[in-house]
């Protein structure tokens, strides 16, 4: 049985990396059978390259760990919502299940702005389970943003 702090706290040990590289800290990981098979962290800013999100990033990694696109027995977690183009990714891969820290009110598509996840129109959906962690993955992001603020202001 899955523990969802366990494998949060790793996808939070990933957006830890990304903030060292003065990326935004967000953080993705993904589990099969008990086993995590894929980490990804942010990497926008270092890479820029728009498809460089950690969902994406693990998902791709996860494929090649698996052998195969379908990700049907995985669970994702990742510390921030998943915004519209890792929601679509998420859908397209078949992942089974998503769980996420904090919510996104500007871009969240599985569950605060829309769900896309659970849209029956699409041939895939994938369970949601929210607010793992949240405390401690929004403090992440907020203390991020009031960092870069601050440095910007003593520029």
């Amino acid at each position: 049985m899955m523990d969802d702090t366990v494998y949060m706290r790793e996808a939070i040990r990933q957006a830890n990396k990304a903030k060292t590289m003065n990326e935004v800290p967000i953080g993705a990981v993904i589990v099969h059978q008990d086993n995590v098979i894929a980490i990804g962290h942010n990497v926008r800013e270092t890479s820029q390259t728009t498809l460089s999100h950690a969902e994406l990033i693990a998902i791709k990694r996860a494929n090649q760990a698996i052998g195969s696109w379908r990700l049907e027995d995985c669970t994702l977690y990742v510390t921030l919502e998943p915004c519209p183009m890792c929601a679509g990714a998420i859908v397209q891969s078949r992942i089974g299940r998503v769980v996420y820290g904090a919510a996104d009110p500007k871009a969240g598509c599985a569950g605060t702005l829309m769900n896309l996840l659970d849209d029956e129109r699409f041939n895939h959906q994938a369970t949601v389970t929210s607010g793992v962690l949240e405390a401690e993955c929004s403090s992440l992001l907020t203390d991020f943003f009031r960092e870069l603020r601050d440095k910007r202001k003593k520029s």
